[in-house]
């Protein structure tokens, strides 16, 4: 078999909501429950970790507060904390969601920027700048959790959790939740983690040492060698594949 063969046999049996449950935790799982793309960011953008606390932290969160007044949230959030996250900055986070959803939508926000020239970086520029422009706060955990605009690619954080985010609202299967329309799958630029870093460079998809936003294009366009429409299609059998050892 090549590779492709294989990745795409993989992709057939991981392509299943029973890859995802107590056993096989994913911060998806607590998106799918909500079904809201507003509180699918919150999740994707808290995806960093061991998944078990990821999900535990995100479990505890009370998303109503994203309809509640700053003083609520305030007073609902100021103890919750995760790995680099004081409570302010929960706290922040939920503020300028509750205003960006009171405004606009983070689809329109993201879809008016990519459109122009069908670039999936510009579109998330634009939703990392509306949310901080809505509720401007500064801190070093803060920044890492929304991330900083990106105007090059080479040397560039790989925006895995952003990426990531992208392909649960735009691909519709058994594990994506697909709530947008009008951003093409083949835009879509893989969600470079570690897993799938090693693995990429293992199967000899990969030649880039770095680790950046340059590398996750690369193996994107490898992979729109396997399937030029989809090429996304494959990250989530290649996340496995890494967590689970098997390459």
């Amino acid at each position: 078999m090549t590779i492709e063969q294989k990745l795409d046999a993989e992709v057939l049996k991981r392509n299943s909501l029973d890859e995802i449950n107590e056993n096989n935790l994913d911060p998806i799982m607590v998106a799918y429950r909500h079904n809201d793309p507003t509180i699918a960011l919150i999740c994707a953008l808290f995806a960093y970790g061991n998944v078990k606390q990821i999900v535990k932290f995100l479990n505890s969160l009370d998303f109503e507060l994203l309809n509640a007044g700053d003083e609520a949230i305030q007073e609902k959030l100021q103890n919750h904390y995760y790995r680099f996250q004081k409570g302010e900055d929960v706290v922040a986070l939920f503020i300028a969601l509750k205003r960006l959803n009171a405004e606009t939508s983070l689809e329109s926000v993201f879809k008016k920027a990519y459109l122009v020239d069908k670039n999936i970086i510009e579109g998330i520029n634009a939703c990392i700048f509306k949310i901080l422009s809505l509720n401007p706060h500064q801190t070093r955990g803060y920044n890492f959790l929304i991330g900083k605009v990106t105007t090059k690619t080479k040397g560039a954080g790989a925006l895995k959790r952003w990426m990531m985010y992208l392909r649960w609202m735009v691909r519709d299967d058994n594990i994506d939740m697909g709530l947008w329309s009008g951003v093409n799958k083949a835009d879509l630029i893989m969600p470079l983690d570690t897993h799938t870093f090693k693995v990429g460079h293992k199967l000899g998809l990969l030649k880039r040492k770095t680790y950046d936003l340059e590398a996750a294009i690369e193996l994107t366009k490898k992979l729109k060698t396997f399937d030029k429409s989809d090429p996304l299609k494959y990250d989530f059998a290649l996340y496995r594949l890494g967590q689970e050892k098997k390459v």
